[in-house]
């Protein structure tokens, strides 16, 4: 039986996108519920949260005024990208001048929020001292003062900058002051789920720094959640690619045999504490070979009788709603009941420059994000029609799809559920859900731990999220968009558009077209690309070649 989902997660991931979303508007046209009932929920969502965040002056208007539709938004993404990572303040230096030499940021000036014109007047008066600078108009000695002791303010301007980013998508420096951090969220009803930040460890002595980072993280949230179970009290998510430095499959004996005995051992300390613990999603080329290691996992006697055991789905990936039903099947045949934490996906743009350079036959990930939302409602009601064999955890910052998830789960009588939403992003939308005289349906929060050195490449990725022209977070903070179209549903998007993959986005074979064809590549870590393989070099083992000149 397993085998068989196996296959059909294979063939999936290479499926062409049209194929795939007339599947899945044929689904969910069938499982839908009241269409009515969803949007005047929506409505009423979306209403309440612009009320309730008029007025704020938070990071989260700063993050829409430097969206990354205007070319300042884009410098500062490339100022949080870089920043951290270059080891000289030379390189620094050249690239403060070059980001925020040239924007224009006045125009980013006189809005309501206090806390964006502060920001807006410092990256203004930076870029016209850079600016005068790279001209060389300088000429008295004040200004020439106010230069050399410039670019250091700058550097520390900037960096302080970042600090104050990280802090809002990130829960804590340690688990412990996480922990405490999170007191003032449970005492409003919210859950929570830590994430020690580290993933793609290069090195072992990396992997002994994460590995013991989560098995001290464990017994502090295990002790913090003073018996309230696995539902109730707090859990823990786990990155595998932080805890063995070859988590690829060409490597798959041993990480098996490595990481496989280390994931029990951290598992097993999560069920001494009855804490949840979750494996968290990576890049679909890794999606395997979790699901490797997560059905030991779930197999293993010794984890018995434990539902704390938990797993992610991303919807934007084209095999998602086949990994749902492996998931159900894999519950049943081992007679537990899984969490499993169903997401819209943070890689979209490495999954899709990995294509391209590899030169694979079709992207793994929707082109549009209209197919990915259609995706994410289709997998939520596979969750919800598995009630007995899935505790679902719905992960979204939009108001459409939490209503929809509300609406099916209503129709079909399903109580047990929970939405889970990033620090710093989703609280405003969730407090008008958590509570008795709201939806009185609980929320867990994703909440990061770690220092500011770890913090790249989730910043980095939060980052994109806010400021994409097609964010929700972004456009609810947008008086100009309507609520209609806020809250239009994936299905209403995916007719409208037609079902097409995006026309920007060729396949990777046409890359180049029509000059060229772009280089064929081999997806290694594809087990029918790799069985193909072996089979083709298995019967060329005992062929021999003759080789001789051409000319005498």
């Amino acid at each position: 039986m397993a085998t068989r989902f196996r296959d059909a997660i294979r063939q999936a991931a290479g499926r062409d996108e049209i194929s795939c979303v007339a599947s899945l508007a044929a689904e969910f046209h069938r499982i839908q519920g009241n269409p009515v009932a969803t949007a005047i929920l929506a409505r009423s969502l979306v209403t309440a949260v612009r009320q309730q965040r008029h007025g704020t002056t938070g990071v989260d208007h700063l993050m829409h005024e430097f969206s990354l539709s205007t070319k300042e938004g884009v410098a500062l993404m490339c100022l949080a990208e870089a920043l951290l990572r270059i080891p000289d303040t030379a390189t620094v230096n050249h690239l403060i001048r070059e980001k925020i030499g040239h924007g224009d940021w006045h125009a980013h000036l006189g809005g309501p929020s206090l806390f964006v014109n502060a920001a807006t007047w410092g990256l203004m008066l930076s870029g016209k001292l850079l600016s005068t600078q790279h001209h060389g108009m300088l000429a008295s000695a004040l200004s020439d003062a106010l230069l050399k002791g410039g670019e250091p303010l700058i550097r520390k301007g900037i960096d302080l900058a970042m600090r104050l980013l990280g802090q809002q998508f990130v829960m804590g420096e340690t688990i412990g002051a996480a922990l405490t951090r999170s007191r003032d969220g449970e005492a409003r009803g919210y859950r929570h789920s830590f994430d020690m930040l580290g993933e793609a460890a290069l090195t072992a002595t990396d992997c002994e720094r994460y590995y013991h980072a989560y098995e001290t993280a464990i017994h502090a949230i295990g002790q913090a959640a003073a018996g309230r179970g696995i539902k109730n009290g707090p859990g823990i998510s786990l990155k595998l690619s932080a805890l063995h430095p070859r988590y690829v499959r060409t490597q798959r004996m041993r990480v098996m045999a490595e990481l496989g005995h280390r994931l029990k051992h951290l598992a097993l300390l999560a069920k001494h504490y009855e804490i949840g613990l979750n494996i968290d999603a990576e890049e679909a080329d890794r999606l395997e070979l979790s699901l490797d290691l997560f059905s030991v996992l779930a197999a293993d006697p010794q984890l018995a009788a434990w539902d704390g055991m938990g797993f992610v789905v991303q919807a934007y990936q084209k095999r998602a709603p086949l990994v749902v039903d492996l998931l159900v099947d894999l519950a049943r045949r081992t007679q537990r009941r899984l969490m499993i934490r169903l997401v819209k996906g943070a890689y979209w743009d490495s999954e899709i420059k990995r294509a391209q350079v590899n030169g694979l036959g079709s992207y793994p990930v929707y082109t549009r994000k209209s197919h990915t939302d259609l995706s994410y409602l289709v997998c939520a009601g596979r969750l919800l029609g598995a009630p007995n064999e899935i505790y679902p955890q719905f992960a979204t910052h939009n108001a459409q799809p939490l209503a929809a998830v509300f609406q099916m789960a209503g129709e079909r009588g399903v109580t047990d559920y929970e939405f889970q939403c990033l620090h710093g992003m989703g609280e405003t939308l969730y407090d008008q859900v958590i509570g008795p005289n709201r939806l009185d349906v609980p929320c867990r929060i994703y909440a990061p731990v770690g220092t500011h050195k770890t913090l790249l490449p989730y910043l980095v990725r939060r980052l994109l999220e806010n400021g994409a022209n097609t964010s929700f977070v972004s456009r609810l903070l947008d008086p100009a968009i309507a609520i209609d179209e806020l809250i239009e549903t994936p299905l209403r998007q995916v007719e409208r558009e037609g079902g097409m993959a995006h026309p920007a986005i060729p396949l990777p074979c046409d890359l180049y077209r029509p000059g060229r064809i772009n280089s064929a590549g081999i997806d290694l870590a594809d087990e029918s690309i790799l069985a193909t393989l072996n089979d083709e070099l298995s019967a060329l083992a005992t062929r021999q070649w003759h080789a001789r000149p051409l000319v005498a």
